[in-house]
Formats: structure tokens, C-alpha cells, sequence
């Protein structure tokens, strides 16, 4: 085990760099940070590359560190508090972090997911731009058992030192899939027998409490300023609403993501019955 003191240390700034997207895309690995969230890391089967915490977190995080130790590939590294400062994406950190490798189905490509036969419910994500936003939805969608969650267009990074943090580990467990456009994408996922479902604030919408969701579906949902594309929405093969009380016209989008996803899961089945 190395013990590294200074700041300017070369494996500390490249784990570092892995709160930048552009350096998770091209190593396939990212920073985990926090006891719980590594060692869930570490039991959801995820690579373990290196292992980094200091002294105070050794002592602190005993149990935690025991679990995610079995799992570490290559390196622990025992850091200075003044170190792990320089990895710390938090204001009051545990002081443990692992770099991770990506897991193969957080990188389903399009054509990847076109070959599997198409079942159950999926939710497509649109230009989703707030890590927040995101860690919520993919929590729900674990929590309510939807496991295929579809990435599309500039959707930010599940794998963001933020997103991590909303998502509780999610993002270890379910299976996502990385789409450049989803309007493009749509006339074969139809052609794949999914029925494909843009969700709307319009009332003349069909009301997504009185939608079954019996068949093969993708439900698409737009991001927090502008909502779907206009082109997504009219490539869909149909559209759907969540029903609104009083003045309010829109929800947050991890609100509205939140009762679609749970109106897919009540209605797999006939909700006039």
C-alpha cells in the first residue's frame, strides 16, 4: 500500500480528473466517493480499480472498508487529509473514494438494446440536463422496479460526481442505454414492436392514470426547461399526460418522471378492472 502526501501525487490527479466527463468517457471509469455508496459499488459487482482513504477514515469506516477490499483489483492508496481534499467532491467528506470501471450495461449502445426482444417498460430521458434531476429518476426507477432506462441526446453523465450521489447506487444495477437521438431512434424501436409514448403537458392528451401498459413501452420525457423535441413527440406513436389540478401547468422533471414511472408499473394490467 502506498502512502501519498503530496497534492501534486500523479495517481491522485488522475482519479481527479474523473469528475470530468470527458475523462470517464474515454477511460469507461469514474470517481466514487463516500463509504456507503463504495462499498455498494463493491457489492453490485462493479470493478473496484483503486482504493483510496485516509488514516481517520480507516478507523471510522472499518466495516465498510473490510467489504470494499474484497473487491479492489489493483491499488489501495492511504492518503493525508490534505490529499483527499484534492478528491473530495463534498463539503464534509468520509475521506474514501474508488476509482471504477463502468459497467458494460450502463453502456448499451442503440443497436446493442434493438437486438434484445422488446418486454416490460422502459423510460427514455431526453436532453435531461441536471445531475439531481437524474440520480432522482434513476433511485425511482430502481425502487419500482423499471430497469431499463434509455440516455438520449445530451443527457448528462449518470456517472457525475452528483448524479452518484441522488442515484444511491442505481446506476451499479440498472441497465442504460446510450441513444444520440431518439427521434431518430423511434421509427425502429416501433419496427422492434416497442410502442413508444411521448409525455406532454396537454390536457387533449391521453391521461397516463388511464393508460395500460400491457403491451412493450417507452415512455419518453423531456427535459426541465423545454420539455420533448417536437420531432420526438411527433415521431411517438402516441402521447400521454399526467392529469393536473389548480394553476399548476408543469411538475419538476424528476416529479413528473417519478408518477409516469409508477402509473407504468400500476397499469401493467387493466385499470378499468
Amino acid at each position: 500500500m502506498e502512502h501519498i502526501t503530496s497534492r501534486r501525487n500523479e495517481t491522485v490527479r488522475a482519479a481527479t480528473e474523473l469528475r470530468r466527463a470527458p475523462a470517464r468517457k474515454q477511460q469507461n471509469a469514474f470517481l466514487c466517493e463516500g463509504a456507503r455508496l463504495c462499498a455498494d459499488a463493491a457489492s453490485s459487482g462493479i470493478r473496484i480499480l483503486s482504493l483510496f482513504y485516509t488514516q481517520n477514515s480507516a478507523q471510522k469506516y472499518t466495516a465498510y472498508l473490510q467489504k470494499i477490499r474484497l473487491h479492489v483489483l489493483e491499488e489501495e492508496y492511504l492518503l493525508e487529509p490534505s490529499v483527499a481534499e484534492i478528491l473530495a467532491d463534498t463539503k464534509n467528506s468520509q475521506e474514501i473514494f474508488c476509482v471504477c470501471e463502468i459497467p458494460q450495461t450502463a453502456r448499451i449502445t442503440a443497436q446493442q438494446f434493438l437486438q434484445q426482444s422488446a418486454k416490460g417498460c422502459c423510460l427514455a430521458l431526453e436532453q435531461l440536463q441536471d445531475p439531481s434531476n437524474l440520480g432522482t429518476v434513476l433511485r425511482t426507477a430502481e425502487a419500482l422496479g423499471i430497469e431499463t432506462i434509455l440516455l438520449c441526446g445530451e443527457c448528462c453523465d449518470p456517472f457525475s460526481p452528483k448524479a452518484l450521489r441522488g442515484e444511491m447506487g442505481a446506476a451499479f444495477r440498472l441497465s442504460l442505454v446510450r441513444l444520440p437521438s431518439l427521434a431518430e431512434a423511434l421509427p425502429q424501436l416501433q419496427r422492434a414492436d416497442w410502442r413508444t409514448l411521448a409525455a406532454v403537458p396537454d390536457a387533449s392528451a391521453a391521461k397516463i392514470t388511464e393508460t395500460t401498459f400491457d403491451v412493450p413501452t417507452i415512455l419518453a420525457v423531456g427535459n426541465e426547461g423545454n420539455g420533448l423535441q417536437q420531432e420526438t413527440i411527433d415521431a411517438c406513436s402516441g402521447r400521454v399526460t399526467i392529469p393536473m389540478q389548480g394553476r399548476a401547468e408543469s411538475l419538476n422533471a424528476s416529479a413528473s418522471a417519478a408518477i409516469l414511472m409508477w402509473e407504468m408499473v400500476r397499469g401493467n394490467g387493466d385499470k378499468n378492472g
